[in-house]
């Protein structure tokens, strides 16, 4: 069978729904938290998720997401809000931010909104897209606990606090930047043990701040910052943004989902969204982003063969790619898959294509 099995994406989507309505969520909120999962699969970011799937389920059920959450603005109005998620899922938070955002901003140009005491949001560029899709420029961002290690520190002193931007062209895909600041998002370290594979040395360190190999020892251990100082000082940035300023919590007093299993992860987001038609018109968008574009594409290449990728771009081409030939999903969470659906009498059926 090898390392992984081959899956349809409705297939996947169908089964997590179901086993999420399994665990209290409305059908609605279900469809929802499986079609991210999917589609961040779809873009190749296979690292935040379907083998995300197992864990968040089990959080459902012991109560650390809170299944029929009461989201609600506690601070702010008009161009600047708090929401607190109480303890909803990320993904449900995170695009209840975003939908409030736009919505503020459709009448005032732009506006940001904090989300407290949520949970594990995925991917930002699921958030940064919904405001592309809607003609605006979204920006997504979240805090995490400390797992990055400073330069000459011994201990982690921030997280790896992912930022996702986007912004729509009218093409064929938005354009999508999305980066974690680490060198490495942590769930790639998790893919690799289920994978069973090494990793690159200058991805972690082990728990006394050695590089490894070993995702397991790296797992248990520290991510190195991305572009040494730069990546550690924007990772502080994220931190304020989402935790501090919003009266949320920040830095040491997050709790980690595998941690703390049953505990709410406290999580902060942050998101911002810009109507942009108020000075651009979607024709000269889309012209403007089409030269931007093709500036982009005619830079000269040194390496036959090679070429320019926009953001986003990428992730669109792997799209096309896997909604024609599937899904890999790792084995072992394929497993997973298939003992939870036994023992929760899922009728959707986990059908693999090869």
């Amino acid at each position: 069978m090898g390392n992984t099995v081959l899956m349809r994406g409705d297939t996947v989507a169908a089964f997590t729904q179901e086993l999420f309505q399994k665990a209290g969520m409305s059908e609605a909120d279900a469809g929802y938290h499986a079609d991210c999962l999917v589609k961040t699969n779809y873009w190749g970011i296979d690292s935040h998720g379907v083998i995300r799937i197992p864990a968040y389920f089990k959080r459902m059920l012991n109560g650390a997401i809170n299944v029929n959450p009461d989201i609600r603005v506690i601070r702010g109005e008009g161009c600047l809000e708090v929401m607190d998620a109480d303890a909803a899922a990320g993904f449900i938070g995170g695009r209840a931010g975003m939908e409030r955002a736009m919505e503020n901003a459709a009448k005032n140009g732009i506006a940001a909104v904090g989300m407290i005491n949520s949970n594990h949001f995925g991917a930002g560029a699921l958030y940064a897209r919904m405001a592309a899709e809607r003609g605006m420029i979204g920006i997504a961002m979240t805090n995490v606990k400390p797992l990055i290690v400073a330069p000459g520190a011994t201990k982690p002193v921030t997280g790896n606090n992912p930022i996702a931007f986007g912004i729509p062209t009218y093409g064929d895909f938005p354009f999508v930047l999305d980066i974690s600041l680490s060198v490495v998002a942590g769930g790639k370290l998790t893919l690799a043990i289920k994978k069973k594979e090494k990793i690159p040395m200058d991805w972690a360190t082990d728990k006394d701040g050695r590089p490894t190999d070993d995702p397991q020892a790296a797992f248990d251990g520290y991510l190195l910052p991305m572009g040494g100082h730069k990546g550690l000082g924007l990772s502080y940035v994220v931190d304020i943004l989402s935790g501090l300023i919003t009266g949320g919590v920040f830095s040491q007093e997050m709790k980690s989902m595998y941690a703390n299993p049953k505990d709410p992860s406290l999580t902060g987001h942050f998101f911002i969204a810009m109507d942009i038609s108020k000075i651009i018109s979607k024709e000269q968008m889309k012209e403007r982003m089409a030269q931007f574009k093709d500036r982009l594409k005619a830079t000269p290449m040194w390496q036959e063969g090679a070429e320019m990728l926009l953001p986003g771009e990428l992730e669109y081409r792997k799209e096309v790619e896997r909604r024609r030939d599937g899904l890999p999903i790792p084995v072992t969470t394929y497993e997973e898959l298939a003992q939870l659906a036994k023992e929760y009498d899922i009728k959707a059926p986990l059908t693999i294509i090869k």
